[in-house]
């Protein structure tokens, strides 16, 4: 089974540079990590290292090619070195971000990689590079022809999954459907046994209003949204409850009554969840034909190059993605 994951650098001006080679440094040590190569800019990583007074040696590595045991290998897909700026995007690490993204993307559907982990991006630099996407998530949805996807945050005492992502929070309402909270529950579900191992997961469903409406004093969309959704999950077999209150749900999550909450709207489900795991939690995209984790960080741009960067996402995620191209591989072998 290929174990071979890539990590994508992220923004060169960001602190992506600084966790890979913090994490680097910090596998060579535990060694507990599947094997991995990075997408990236040996220029920048080799500046990042000398900067950091870290020894590491960065080598070329070229599809096919063995991963040597200490050394940090690298497929080298821009070379900007002392160009870049610490703390500053433009318009040619927006572009060198987005070559990182889509040579994983392109290897890992070649069977060269089993999956991918990404490092943050600048979403401002995305676009000006040409990229109209708000994010790493509808980019690689987009790259891998995906139109049903889904956002969760993962750690080991909360998952959420989001119904909206990268919207304004006036837009919710209108973008919700009995029809897309329905998917949702079911795409959750699905991850949850096939990449988590979770052979009958437990799905707790937010409300959307305070109270969840209230019985309709705060809202209908509990009503007439949310709730027919859940109805229509536990008729397909998943063991979904709500809409709750969200104000309660998650305390309910975290000690171990549900394994995820299906959430309305991106802040509703990454407050708790970033209160909890904020240093360890990982990003991961559902629905996908492949691999993808994340950091559950941005660029960091305000600390970048000062070495205050903390790789403890970078390594969660590694794990993760190696745990989930497992539970595929297991899946397949079995067909």
């Amino acid at each position: 089974m290929n174990r071979l994951l890539g990590i994508t650098m992220g923004c060169p001006a960001g602190i992506g540079p600084e966790i890979v080679i913090r994490y680097h440094q910090r596998n060579i040590v535990s060694r507990s990590h599947a094997p991995v190569v990075v997408l990236g800019d040996p220029a920048v990583l080799a500046r990042c290292a000398a900067e950091l007074g870290v020894a590491v040696d960065i080598v070329p590595w070229r599809p096919g090619e063995k991963v040597r045991a200490g050394t940090l290998p690298v497929v080298p897909l821009s070379d900007l070195g002392g160009k870049v700026q610490w703390g500053r995007p433009t318009l040619a690490t927006g572009r060198a971000m987005a070559r990182y993204i889509e040579e994983a993307v392109r290897l890992i559907e070649a069977g060269i990689l089993a999956g991918m982990v990404t490092c943050p991006i600048s979403k401002s630099a995305l676009n000006l590079a040409g990229y109209r996407y708000p994010g790493h998530t509808e980019m690689l949805a987009a790259l891998c022809g995906c139109a049903e996807y889904a956002m969760m945050m993962a750690g080991n005492r909360l998952r959420v999954t989001l119904a909206t992502i990268h919207v304004g929070l006036a837009e919710v309402p209108s973008l919700l459907s009995e029809e897309k909270i329905f998917r949702l529950i079911e795409l959750t579900g699905r991850s949850l046994r096939n990449d988590f191992g979770i052979a009958d997961p437990r799905l707790a469903v937010a409300g959307l209003n305070p109270h969840a409406s209230e019985t309709g004093l705060f809202g209908a969309e509990e009503e007439n949204l949310i709730a027919p959704a859940v109805v229509r999950a536990r008729a397909a077999g998943w063991q979904a409850a709500g809409p709750f209150p969200p104000d309660t749900v998650f305390n309910r999550a975290a000690a171990g009554q549900y394994d995820a909450v299906v959430c309305m709207y991106h802040d509703q489900g990454l407050i708790p969840f970033k209160l909890l795991h904020f240093a360890d939690g990982v990003n991961v995209t559902l629905g996908l034909p492949i691999v993808r984790t994340s950091v559950d960080h941005g660029t960091a741009y305000d600390i970048a190059g000062q070495g205050k960067a903390d790789a403890a996402s970078l390594a969660a995620a590694v794990d993760l993605a190696g745990r989930i191209a497992g539970n595929r591989g297991r899946i397949a072998e079995k067909r």
